[in-house]
């Protein structure tokens, strides 16, 4: 169940871009704070069958205006939905180009800093400041292993978790 907090954050950001929380809004909310994961139309209209797919689309676009709900662009037809980083956690995304399933990972804190002192140095290189930054890794995930072409090992968990050099 959702917290009263979260609907608290909705309805003022929403107020300043003169909308309204309803409660089609309010049910897209707590159906993506309920996922954990990115979420398409598709499975938004599998989970909230009364809720039209214009509806739902529709409160996705003001709730994105408002900031409340960030897209995730997979490698299929359909764009992904979840709540704003600043309201859930920082994290990245693992993308299967072949299915289209997107997993929400979150590195440990070594890893962060890593990437962010590379991407800073990156960034001024280029003379370019950074505020922040989105990883996506594209690949297959493991249902969809088997359709991938080489010889691919998996990697040990430590590794993947960014626990220690591979």
């Amino acid at each position: 169940m959702v917290n009263e907090a979260l609907h608290g954050l909705v309805q003022q950001r929403l107020r300043r871009i003169s909308q309204r929380y309803t409660n089609g809004r309010r049910e897209v909310v707590e159906l993506l704070a309920d996922a954990g994961h990115p979420v398409s139309i598709e499975d938004i209209a599998s989970r909230a069958p009364r809720l039209p797919r214009s509806s739902a689309y529709r409160h996705l676009v003001d709730l994105q205006q408002a900031g409340v709900v960030r897209r995730v662009s997979a490698n299929d037809d359909y764009f992904r939905f979840e709540l704003a980083e600043d309201i859930t956690e920082h994290h990245h995304h693992l993308l299967c180009t072949l299915c289209g399933k997107v997993l929400d990972v979150t590195p440990t804190p070594a890893f962060e800093q890593a990437m962010a002192h590379y991407l800073d140095r990156l960034a001024n290189f280029n003379g370019f400041i950074g505020l922040d930054h989105r990883l996506d890794v594209l690949g297959a995930c493991s249902d969809c292993q088997e359709r991938v072409p080489g010889d691919a090992e998996p990697m040990d968990p430590a590794v993947a978790a960014g626990q220690r050099d591979g």
